[in-house]
């Protein structure tokens, strides 16, 4: 039996990455979604928050005068995927199971001299791309500046509902798409 689509009332797909994003129906990450004592770092058409909840803190994106996020995993496309055939067959010998998601920072300047820093973990099971952290970064620069907004992340996946997971050529071909009419 087929299990039900999305549009039939189905269960929802869980969210994807694109570029330093985690993307889901009604929300946006930067970085992965957080799990137990993490904040999170959520990225809304009207405020940017870290946390959830009572510990929650969130800034209209006027407020907003920087975001930068450090310590992103970048490595070449050689590099990543001898990784990968490394973890691959390490794991099949028993010998050695893959760490978990590599920690970032991200750090909000807000109203002035307001900054609050928090970690993050990186969305990508090895590492970005170069070119993937520069659209990702030149996007976040926009939802600063007002010139663009995070609703455009949620609209694409609402549209496309990527069933895989996408390979860096294509996260890197959908972040352009997003920068080409901001340019």
């Amino acid at each position: 039996m087929a299990e039900a689509s999305p549009q039939d009332g189905g269960p929802e797909q869980q969210g994807c990455m694109i570029g330093l994003f985690w993307i889901e129906r009604d929300r946006v990450c930067l970085g992965s979604p957080p799990v137990e004592e993490d904040p999170g770092v959520f990225l809304s058409p009207s405020r940017l928050s870290v946390g959830e909840g009572e510990h929650r803190q969130s800034w209209p994106w006027a407020d907003v005068t920087d975001l930068q996020v450090l310590d992103v995993p970048v490595r070449s496309a050689a590099a990543r995927w001898a990784t990968r055939a490394t973890a691959v067959v390490a794991a099949a010998l028993n010998a050695w199971g893959p760490g978990g998601p590599s920690m970032m920072t991200a750090v909000v300047y807000a109203g002035g001299d307001q900054r609050v820093e928090t970690p993050v973990f990186s969305g990508a099971a090895t590492a970005y791309t170069q070119r993937e952290v520069d659209l990702s970064l030149g996007l976040l620069s926009h939802f600063v500046r007002g010139s663009a907004s995070p609703a455009m992340l949620t609209q694409w996946w609402q549209e496309n509902r990527p069933a895989d997971v996408l390979h860096s050529a294509e996260r890197e071909a959908v972040l352009e798409g997003w920068m080409s009419p901001l340019m």
